[in-house]
């Protein structure tokens, strides 16, 4: 206390400190004065009402505590008054044990008297039972049926409440009642063939469902009573629980998936389409099962059954169960697609779980799918191996198909442009089209693998006709004779290869996502490329052939009888005017090369006629009149070329320059010039060698030995300016290697 006086005063002064800091601060001292003892008036008076009340609830908890321990001695001896009751009572309620065994008996006498006129007519009621259950009342056969267990139930167990061990009487009761449980099972049958025909017996008689429905509750009802009695008394009457209800799910599984097993009605061997024709059963059985269990079934059921759930989970089972089936057997690439479109497509469509008249109830979103991913995996690859197999044979049939059109004695079809042609570009991408839309049934990603597999095994096959075609052309030149109408054929296989380039276009842009197009940019280069070398060598061949019926007319040229006025250049001209008539029928990417590639060749065996050596001019008016022959010539190839070139845009004039600037230098009367005239020709035509500088002379026939060789030796020393546009045209022409030796003599 002391110490807490001390505090308060040290308080106190603190305070009083804070107030007279200042000297105008003392004049209001008694105002502080009695500022401080209101405040302390306040204080004292909240203490004492705290005081107060804190006293008022002590004295009520001692005044409860003081009546809490009166009742507990109240309570002690009313124990102790029924403890000395309770003892004197145990021999009275000994001797009344002889009334608890009357009273026993007495029950059990009365419940023998109760289920008397039942016992005794017990066959009767079996007869009764065992007619309604033949004319179908099966309401009032259970009813009967459920006496005569209630019957036999209360005997048995009133004798197991009396003697649980004596099993003696237990089956004298169970045998006296044994046609009973017969005509459970018997009506048991009844019900379970309704349940079997649930969905077409709900059409024709739902009353007949509703009753078996019943039938089953109350059965229900029934085990669950019993089960309750076991729980108390461990008595339970023989064939319960007999749960019907869960019988009644068993045997709809089971027919549901015998509905499903029994739709196949076809096989491979009598059906080619027997899994097309399988599956659209199914789907027809299985929507409208589904659609009378929504409107029908359902209404016939207590909705804790909930019937259309549980039936659609028996027919989503079901169907599963039969697609791993269908999965597992040895399917045919067709069966492959066919099977997974119902099951990843069909399946969830409008046509079938999808339906309209099915939702809500059915969620299709939610349904789990049909067979697992790693045998629609194992589906996919096996496809695939069987559609790689297919293709390179359709693909090898078809060519030997075309094969066969090509040796015909009748020209090929032609387009509605008139351009030559043949049925296989039709008949390898009518093939391509038709797996590409089946693959696109299933999804995208088999889709762009089809397209792969179709477009890599395009590439391998271009490769093989490029080989038929070289294999057709050598044919034919053992015997020109034979094909009849190899030209013919030749064009329709250039044409083809434009066909193909158009068609695998059009396949891609069709087939292919744009982000897709860079990973088949190398192989479409590589098929653009094989289709341009077989229309390359097919032009080739196709020149080869102009060229071996215009050799005789060529080996005329810079001859004496050319000279003489052979009509060579004209017969040359017509037989290539006749032969591009029926080189019209090539498509014109094709067409202009040929053109071109014509055009060039023909100047080539004219430079090559010169460069012979076939003649050599004796004096000036010869060389004029060859020169001027030449020039004429020269002409009439332009000319001739421009005709077969019309609307091309090919320049025609480039080429046939050259010879007139062959024939300048045969022509020029002044040999002191010369050396100016070929040099002017080198440097136009800079691929001009030695050996026909040394030709050409030759041919002139005016120049000396020591003439060319000065010549020769001059061009060898200046310097060359080649044309950036100019194409070489001399390389391709080779000089009789005797000249040069007789030359340098």
């Amino acid at each position: 206390m002391e110490e807490t006086d001390r505090e308060a005063v040290a308080t106190a002064v603190q305070r009083v400190a804070g107030m007279l800091q200042r000297p105008d601060q003392l004049d209001k001292v008694e105002q502080y004065r009695r500022r401080e003892a209101r405040k302390k008036a306040s204080v004292e008076a909240r203490l004492k009402a705290a005081i107060q009340s804190q006293l008022d609830g002590v004295r009520t908890g001692l005044s409860q505590l003081h009546n809490a321990l009166n009742d507990v001695k109240d309570i002690q001896q009313s124990l102790i008054d029924v403890n000395k009751d309770w003892r004197q009572s145990i021999n009275t309620i000994e001797n009344l044990k002889d009334v608890k065994d009357a009273v026993v008996q007495h029950s059990q006498l009365a419940a023998a008297v109760e289920n008397l006129k039942n016992i005794f007519s017990v066959p009767e009621i079996v007869r009764e039972t065992q007619d309604l259950i033949e004319r179908g009342e099966l309401l009032q056969a259970h009813r009967k049926l459920m006496d005569l267990e209630c019957s036999r139930d209360n005997l048995m167990y009133e004798q197991y409440r009396m003697d649980s061990k004596n099993t003696h009487d237990m089956n004298l009761i169970h045998t006296y009642f044994g046609d009973m449980q017969k005509l459970s099972e018997e009506l048991a049958k009844q019900l379970w063939m309704v349940v079997q025909r649930s969905l077409v017996t709900v059409r024709r008689d739902p009353t007949l469902l509703v009753s078996v429905v019943r039938i089953i509750e109350r059965e229900e009802k029934i085990d669950r009573r019993m089960l309750d009695r076991k729980k108390q008394t461990g008595f339970i009457p023989p064939g319960r629980p007999k749960k019907w209800k869960e019988k009644m799910f068993n045997i709809l599984e089971r027919t549901v998936s015998t509905r499903i097993e029994g739709t196949q009605a076809d096989t491979r061997e009598s059906d080619k389409m027997w899994l097309v024709r399988h599956l659209e059963i199914i789907r027809k059985y299985v929507l409208d099962d589904l659609l009378v269990a929504k409107t029908l079934l359902d209404q016939c059921f207590p909705p804790h059954y909930d019937i259309f759930n549980k039936l659609l989970n028996m027919y989503h089972q079901a169907l599963s169960t039969r697609m791993q089936e269908l999965a597992a057997e040895d399917l045919e690439a067709n069966e492959i697609v066919s099977l997974l479109t119902w099951v990843l497509n069909t399946y969830k469509s409008t046509e079938m779980m999808g339906n309209s008249e099915l939702c809500p109830e059915v969620d299709v979103n939610s349904l789990n799918p049909l067979i697992s991913q790693n045998v629609v995996d194992q589906l996919l690859s096996k496809y695939m191996s069987t559609l790689t197999s297919n293709i390179i044979g359709w693909l090898r049939k078809a060519l030997e198909t075309d094969k066969k059109d090509w040796i015909k004695e009748t020209e090929p079809e032609a387009d509605q442009d008139g351009y030559y042609q043949t049925t296989l570009p039709a008949i390898v991408f009518q093939m391509f089209e038709q797996n590409l839309q089946v693959a696109a049934q299933i999804n995208e990603d088999l889709k762009t693998k089809v397209l792969l597999l179709c477009l890599q095994q395009m590439n391998s096959f271009l490769t093989r006709y490029k080989d038929e075609a070289q294999l057709y052309k050598e044919e034919h030149l053992k015997n020109r004779q034979y094909p009849q109408c190899y030209v013919q054929y030749m064009i329709a296989v250039i044409n083809n290869c434009q066909t193909f380039k158009e068609s695998i276009i059009s396949l891609k842009r069709k087939y292919l996502k744009i982000e897709m197009e860079d990973t088949l940019s190398s192989s479409h280069a590589s098929m653009d490329a094989t289709l341009d070398i077989i229309a390359k060598e097919g032009c080739s061949s196709l020149l080869d052939e102009v060229f071996m019926d215009l050799e005789p007319h060529l080996n005329e040229l810079m001859t004496k009888k050319w000279l003489m006025g052979s009509n060579a250049v004209g017969t040359i001209c017509v037989t290539v005017e006749d032969y591009f008539n029926d080189f019209a029928k090539i498509k014109k990417p094709y067409k202009k090369t040929m053109t071109i590639e014509a055009h060039r060749r023909v100047v080539v065996e004219y430079i090559r006629a010169i460069m012979l050596k076939r003649i050599s001019f004796k004096n000036a008016e010869e060389r004029k009149e060859g020169a001027e022959r030449m020039i004429k010539e020269a002409e009439q190839f332009r000319f001739l070329f421009k005709k077969l070139a019309a609307g091309s845009g090919e320049d025609t004039e480039g080429l046939c320059d050259i010879i007139e600037a062959i024939a300048e230098v045969i022509k020029l009367t002044d040999p002191s010039l010369l050396y100016l005239e070929v040099s002017t020709l080198v440097s136009k035509y800079p691929d001009i060698r030695d050996d026909h500088i040394a030709a050409l002379l030759t041919v002139r026939g005016d120049a000396s030995r020591d003439m060319k060789q000065t010549i020769i030796e001059t061009l060898d020393q200046g310097p060359s300016q080649p044309n950036p546009n100019y194409v070489p045209i001399f390389k391709e022409i080779t000089v009789p290697t005797l000249t040069v030796p007789k030359l340098l003599k």
